[in-house]
């Protein structure tokens, strides 16, 4: 258990946030993949990152056997289409919870396309057996509701595929921004890509001359690691926060906060620098905001709202349900242990300040000591830890 106070002083502080998780991920396997023998500035220092790379020393070494991603979710889908041409057998598997997670979209996909894999529990979850080869390519239609990470592990791949890989996009696509950011990192190796919004046609990479002198790629900090401060700032007066390695043409789709957070009292300045973010004492009454785009940062959102005591409809949330944990359910769990009203829907959560602070204006230290469980989701933990700024 870690317990947190609230600080002394008003917050003024500069930080170096670490890479993006989703950028070092992708460019990690792009560079393994292709051997673009790329070195990396900034590279995440998140447990996913560190997974994926032993994970790739792994395959790169021919070191076959067993891949423990432990809650990386990220990593199993990712892991599962590189697997799947990587030559050897490989048993890809994680913790109780990861077993839990879906990933038969894109194992159909890939056996589809010739891959071989097996599950070795229940259909449609990892554990998988893997046996790596080579694979044509060639038509495939995927559901792009459930999960942008399934089509963003075959776009990782498929230029290495004989003919190539042709997606198209069925139902209502979620998360785009980041098949958008996977797109745009393939694009700047000379991957030959064309993309509309329910088709993308990827060309077989053809390696004419290997550059050995390539400049290091230094990647973006990460702006869901942004959200954090953000919300910091919104419910601490005067705080005044620099946040570097930001910018304001980014690939993330997270960098939609500065918009979304002038609704809640935060301004954001753009330095050479990064990002200064200043508590501008002023928030809207009421929030909306669709998060299909960027779900990642909705639990932070929610947590701000409530501490400010305005109300919020968050929708757009679907893919919240198959993170590490039921992301929805965990978060009306664990504000109503400290008064707030949430009404759960489909996709979709309503978010009251609890009756308390409405007859008040102000929280009272009867929930000074609740105890929030994180149930093994870092962004449960980091998403209620601002509170204490109101709790004490």
């Amino acid at each position: 258990m870690i317990k947190i106070d609230r600080p002394f002083s008003s917050i003024v502080t500069s930080i170096n946030l670490g890479g993006s998780k989703s950028l070092s991920n992708r460019l990690l396997l792009i560079n393994h993949v292709f051997d673009l023998n790329a070195e990396f500035k900034n590279l995440s220092d998140a447990q996913d990152t560190e997974l994926l790379k032993r994970a790739l020393d792994q395959t790169k070494n021919r070191e076959t056997g067993l891949i423990d991603i432990q809650h990386a979710g990220t990593d199993l889908r990712f892991l599962t289409a590189l697997l799947a041409i990587s030559p050897g057998e490989w048993v890809l598997t994680g913790s109780e919870r990861l077993k839990q997670r879906p990933v038969g979209i894109l194992v159909d996909a890939l056996l589809d396309l010739g891959a071989s894999i097996e599950y070795i529990e229940k259909s449609g979850y990892p554990p998988l057996k893997i046996k790596g080869q080579k694979i044509k390519g060639g038509k495939i239609q995927m559901n792009g509701s459930i999960s942008s990470q399934f089509v963003s592990a075959l776009l990782l791949i498929s230029p290495s595929f004989e003919i190539g890989l042709t997606i198209e996009l069925v139902h209502n696509i979620v998360s785009q921004p980041y098949i958008d950011m996977t797109v745009a990192l393939l694009r700047e190796q000379n991957m030959d890509i064309d993309q509309t919004p329910n088709k993308i046609v990827v060309r077989p990479y053809k390696i004419i001359k290997k550059n050995k002198n390539l400049e290091p790629i230094t990647i973006e900090s990460d702006w869901s690691s942004a959200s954090y401060w953000y919300s910091i700032c919104a419910l601490s007066q005067g705080a005044h926060i620099e946040l570097n390695f930001l910018k304001k043409a980014s690939l993330q789709a997270d960098a939609v906060l500065p918009m979304v957070y002038n609704q809640l009292g935060v301004e954001t300045l753009y330095t050479a620098q990064g990002i200064q973010l200043k508590n501008k004492r002023y928030t809207t009454k009421t929030f909306r905001h669709d998060f299909t785009d960027c779900p990642d940062i909705a639990q932070t959102i929610a947590l701000t709202c409530f501490g400010l005591g305005i109300e919020a409809e968050l929708s757009g949330l679907k893919t919240l349900k198959i993170k590490e944990t039921d992301r929805i359910i965990a978060l009306r769990t664990e504000l109503e242990k400290l008064g707030g009203v949430v009404t759960v829907g489909d996709d979709k959560l309503l978010i009251k300040a609890s009756e308390l602070q409405s007859n008040t204006g102000k929280y009272t230290t009867l929930f000074k000591n609740a105890r929030i469980e994180t149930y093994n989701d870092h962004r449960m933990a980091l998403s209620f830890a601002p509170l204490a700024l109101l709790f004490g």
